[in-house]
């Protein structure tokens, strides 16, 4: 059987078992997940009484990857009535509590932690529950035997998301947890619906990419990209920073990775672009937004700086539909909000990082080869604060 257009022996051999299973079991894992927040009659007790507070600050936290969630969820979450949301990462507070926390200020805290055992997530958490006067917690885990789940028991106002034990990656890199919690957070906030029909739509459109995407990834893999470039607005600006460092992470390196918008893009950052270099927009399904991407998309692959220039798009009028480096999601794939786009897009970056990273020699499952860089992360000293939150 293949996965992810490679055979069974290809994938032990090349170090990457872990790796490609937690790729290409989301679609299923999201069902659970939908299923898992439905069943939760906690979570709505818990949420009314902080979506009903207008003066509310909501921070979306996490680190590295989990970090990229809440930058994911933000514009969502602006548009559907929340006051303030911010994505701050726990390693800014830690480094500056003073900086992002305010003690008189109501506050929702979502953290976002795959193992929950990150230094820097106990200690955000610790400082905005003794900083702040009155801090409502909402944990996304992966791990029920984390640093984190456990603190939360103690928590005075808190509601703790366990998502099932198969979003807890073993690989090095984080690809399932990602795309889980972003979905349990969304539906938990009331920002993304949990229908079964939707859930189903967005399961078949991720199965779908998984298969379609394989010729894509192959010839941009073929050609041997050294940098890489992925694009984005609203929630998908999120998204291409994960991307980014899916691409970096797997790579060992190998494959120097940026993420803007596209219209930033033009502002500097540009001139990364060589023949060696790929180009991968994620187009969004906001007609005005994408206009803006359209012509972006237009101008690279007028000037052919770039080695390659790619398109995932959802909608019939994607430019370049017939272009051979345009991937559309295929059937009801043009309803998805961005928000729920970033889920089978997040796929296919997953996917060509893997790629990518076998390409190079390298064992996706633990690509570091010095060691230097951590499934959970090391090295980590944690001061105590006395500037006040």
């Amino acid at each position: 059987m293949s996965v992810l257009g490679l055979d069974a022996t290809q994938i032990e051999a090349g170090g990457a078992h872990w790796t490609a299973r937690e790729i290409t079991q989301q679609p299923q894992l999201w069902r659970e997940i939908a299923r898992l927040i439905a069943n939760d009659a906690a979570l709505a007790n818990f949420i009314a009484p902080c979506r009903a507070h207008k003066d509310l600050r909501l921070v979306l936290t996490g680190a590295g990857t989990s970090s990229f969630i809440g930058e994911c969820l933000a514009p969502a979450l602006s548009r559907h009535g929340w006051f303030r949301p911010e994505a701050i990462a726990t390693t800014d507070i830690v480094a500056s509590p003073g900086s992002f926390l305010t003690r008189d200020a109501p506050t929702l805290m979502v953290h976002f932690a795959r193992s929950g055992n990150s230094p820097e997530s106990a200690a955000a958490l610790e400082l905005a529950e003794h900083g702040i006067e009155r801090c409502h917690h909402l944990i996304v885990t992966c791990n029920g035997q984390g640093e984190l789940y456990r603190r939360a028991a103690a928590l005075r106002h808190a509601h703790t998301l366990l998502l099932p034990e198969a979003s807890n990656d073993r690989s090095f890199a984080m690809t399932s947890s990602f795309t889980g919690m972003l979905l349990a957070a969304a539906a938990a906030l009331q920002v993304q619906p949990v229908t079964e029909g939707r859930i189903e739509r967005l399961a078949a459109i991720g199965t779908h990419v998984l298969g379609a995407a394989l010729p894509l990834i192959g010839s941009l893999v073929q050609a041997g990209p050294e940098r890489a470039v992925y694009l984005g607005n609203r929630e998908l600006r999120g998204l291409a920073r994960e991307a980014a460092l899916k691409m970096l992470e797997l790579t060992d390196g190998g494959v120097i990775a940026i993420a803007e918008s596209p219209l930033g893009f033009r502002h500097g950052p540009k001139t990364i672009l060589n023949d060696r270099t790929v180009v991968v927009a994620f187009l969004s399904n906001d007609p005005h937004t994408r206009r803006y991407e359209l012509d972006l998309l237009q101008e690279l692959r007028r000037e052919a700086v770039a080695g390659r220039v790619v398109a995932l798009g959802a909608r019939a009028d994607t430019a370049g539909a017939a272009d051979a480096d345009t991937l559309a999601l295929g059937e009801g794939a043009a309803a998805l909000t961005d928000l729920e786009l970033c889920l089978p897009y997040a796929i296919f970056a997953q996917s060509l990082a893997m790629r990518r990273s076998l390409s190079l020699g390298l064992s996706p499952d633990t690509p570091n080869a010095a060691g230097t860089v951590n499934r959970v992360v090391q090295g980590v000293s944690i001061y105590p604060y006395g500037g006040g939150a």
